[in-house]
């Protein structure tokens, strides 16, 4: 995949108010717009956020060529100002976000863009895709990683995957989000991330008997030898047969490195305990038990809790899809205008009859305050740019709906971080993406920050988002003067 053009990329009416903006508006006009999500996906707890790397690369080759321009204008509704208007565009605002592999949580911003308004409105859908989609497979895969307990887990889900794009990206998610190889071979040379994988059933097959194939297997790639055992009998014949072979390696020298053997059908909870009690039995107690089979976070949980001696996993089609979670359902609303006579921004809210679909006004911030003595997150807190916090003073944290909920915090009891970092400014990218292996080992850091009762994959324990109580007095001004109207 190498670099598109993305531009149109995007739902037509992004373009047609565009236009709109273009013939009826200031086109320089500044505004804020956030992407942010109302839900946690899974169930979860939490999720974790992906997909930046992709939307800088889209941000940076934004631009109009003259076969976007020619299939514009046979669409038969652009005018030929705006069509010329659009020859010259580029991105020229900022863009701050939350690094990728950040734990987040519902109403924060994840993207903060502050541009001219036509810009801003152009970049929704395509930044919207890119984040959504990586964000949920990051999520997945931590859910199944988590229920793996320490077992290394590989993403199998290329051939189920909907498309190129979703396989690759996707896995590119599954690696920052702790899986510790893909079979996507593409992947692994777009990104720098490990490639692994075994053999099928049809390399079994197209030998005279399952000992040949695993006999020849093993001379091949003696260094890395795990052996499908499923293929016609496991614990009758295709077990005995890894085990003759891999004696057959001991006695002729051949260090036993990484080997083992993989359980693709059958009960895996019963196959793998049987298949443990062999292998130990003839003396090949650290050989790895690998299995795959439709797996995700509660069937390797279930699993686990019925003793089986698996200690790697293969997921596929439930991990690439996110199966029981198809959309991480995030928006993007505007929060502010700007005022050209004071060059301040005016806050701008979306009402709605449900509470939590009534956007967060303004120009925002997140500040994530954490327990000094442990590092856990207490809670992250939405407030204003420009809002100034004294960990050496007591802070009065309150539910931003349920305002009779409250906590306060000591003074030296905790610290704070800001989330939001400079990406874009003036249309200049300000930001250096770590590598993908390094923003595993980032996340990895960040699970960290999180109480366990956070984490468990059935009803798991809310990480408050509050508001600060400059920001919370402004929405419910705003909520006021509307009621009024």
């Amino acid at each position: 995949m190498d670099q598109r053009n993305l531009t149109l990329l995007t739902d037509l009416y992004e373009l047609t108010m565009m236009q709109g903006y273009f013939k009826e508006k200031d086109a320089n006009e500044t505004v804020i717009f956030d992407m942010f999500y109302r839900n946690n996906p899974h169930g979860n707890g939490f999720a974790v956020c992906a997909g930046l790397e992709q939307v800088i690369e889209y941000i940076r080759d934004l631009h109009f060529d003259e076969s976007d321009i020619d299939y514009l204008r046979g669409v038969g509704i652009f005018e030929e100002d705006f069509l010329d208007y659009l020859r010259d565009f580029r991105f020229s605002g900022d863009i701050y976000a939350i690094p990728e592999g950040t734990v987040v949580f519902p109403r924060e911003p994840l993207v903060k863009v502050i541009a001219p308004i036509m810009q801003a409105q152009l970049v929704e859908t395509a930044l919207l895709n890119i984040i959504n989609h990586q964000s949920l497979i990051a999520t997945k895969t931590e859910r199944i990683v988590y229920a793996a307990k320490g077992d290394g887990v590989m993403e199998f889900g290329l051939r189920r995957a909907q498309g190129p794009d979703a396989g690759t990206y996707g896995a590119r998610a599954a690696m920052i989000a702790g899986c510790i190889g893909t079979s996507n071979v593409l992947c692994g040379k777009m990104f720098d991330v490990p490639v692994k994988g075994t053999h099928a059933h049809s390399w079994i097959m197209s030998f005279p008997d399952e000992l040949t194939a695993f006999r020849t297997y093993a001379k091949l790639y003696p260094s890395a030898c795990i052996l499908l055992v499923d293929t016609y009998d496991t614990l009758n014949s295709g077990i005995p047969n890894a085990i003759q072979v891999f004696k057959e390696m001991k006695n002729a020298g051949i260090p036993l490195t990484f080997y083992g053997i993989r359980l693709d059908s059958g009960d895996l909870a019963y196959l793998s305990k049987k298949a443990k009690k062999m292998l130990d039995a003839a003396g090949f107690s650290d050989a790895v038990i690998s299995a795959s089979n439709d797996l995700d976070e509660y069937l390797i949980d279930s699993l686990k809790m019925q003793g089986a001696t698996i200690n790697s996993w293969g997921v596929g089609t439930n991990l690439i899809t996110a199966k029981d979670c198809p959309s991480f359902g995030g928006v993007y609303k505007l929060a502010a205008v700007k005022d050209k006579s004071t060059g301040s921004f005016i806050p701008k809210i979306k009402l709605s009859e449900n509470a939590e679909k009534i956007t967060n006004p303004g120009n925002k911030t997140i500040q994530r305050i954490y327990d000094k003595e442990t590092g856990k997150i207490i809670a992250d807190l939405i407030c204003l740019v420009g809002e100034t916090f004294d960990t050496s003073h007591s802070l009065l944290l309150f539910d931003p709906i349920e305002t009779w909920k409250k906590t306060m915090l000591a003074p030296g009891t905790y610290t704070m971080r800001e989330l939001l970092v400079p990406i874009f400014l003036k249309g200049e990218c300000v930001y250096e993406t770590p590598k993908v292996m390094d923003i595993q080992a980032y996340c990895r850091q960040e699970l960290d920050t999180l109480w366990d009762e956070s984490k468990r994959l059935v009803n798991p324990h809310k990480v408050h988002v509050d508001l600060s109580h400059e920001l919370w007095h402004m929405k419910n001004q705003l909520l006021d003067t509307y009621h009024r109207k």
